[in-house]
């Protein structure tokens, strides 16, 4: 079982294959890759959240953000939930950004902040400090990338943490 849906580790491995791949498909191939995305969702049930967001992910990362919205907005609402409806919020929000809908992209983020920890907790604040500074909300952007970047400096976490709270309110 996967998120979202029932999928084979066979079908996973070959996913994560083709995305291993990616990095030496050339731009000009780029239709030959989102082809192979494609033939992988075949295998898919017809409602699995997870074709959309694999279509999604591969329009996305061949520069065709607009696309990719309404993709990653079907996934999400087919139910594609846990790790890979984080990424798909995450990479909407960018893609909104990216066709000049940065306020959506923090409406859809924000509560992203309070949720549960895990290894996506940098891309969210990142996501969304790149949303709010496209909205001219860069104090807000730099105290959330501050505030990610702050654990993993050798040191000054602390007065780094400080600093970020202190861009957005000035009596912390």
């Amino acid at each position: 079982m996967c998120e979202g849906g029932p999928v084979n580790q066979d079908w996973e491995d070959r996913v994560a294959a083709a995305w291993a791949s990616f990095d030496d498909c050339p731009q000009e191939r780029a239709h030959e890759f989102r082809a192979l995305i494609d033939a992988l969702v075949a295998e898919l049930p017809a409602d699995s959240p997870l074709g959309p967001f694999e279509r999604a992910c591969a329009w996305d990362s061949t520069g065709h953000s607009d696309k990719a919205v309404p993709l990653y907005r079907e996934a999400l609402a087919r139910g594609l939930t846990g790790y890979k409806g984080r990424r798909a919020r995450i990479q909407l929000s960018s893609s909104l950004r990216n066709i000049g809908q940065p306020e959506e992209g923090v409406k859809l983020l924000t509560p992203e902040l309070d949720g549960p920890s895990d290894e996506l907790d940098d891309a969210v604040r990142a996501t969304l400090a790149l949303c709010l500074s496209s909205l001219g909300r860069d104090r807000e952007g730099l105290s959330l990338v501050l505030g990610a970047l702050a654990p993993h400096l050798p040191r000054y976490q602390r007065s780094m943490a400080n600093y970020a709270r202190a861009l957005v309110d000035p009596e912390a």
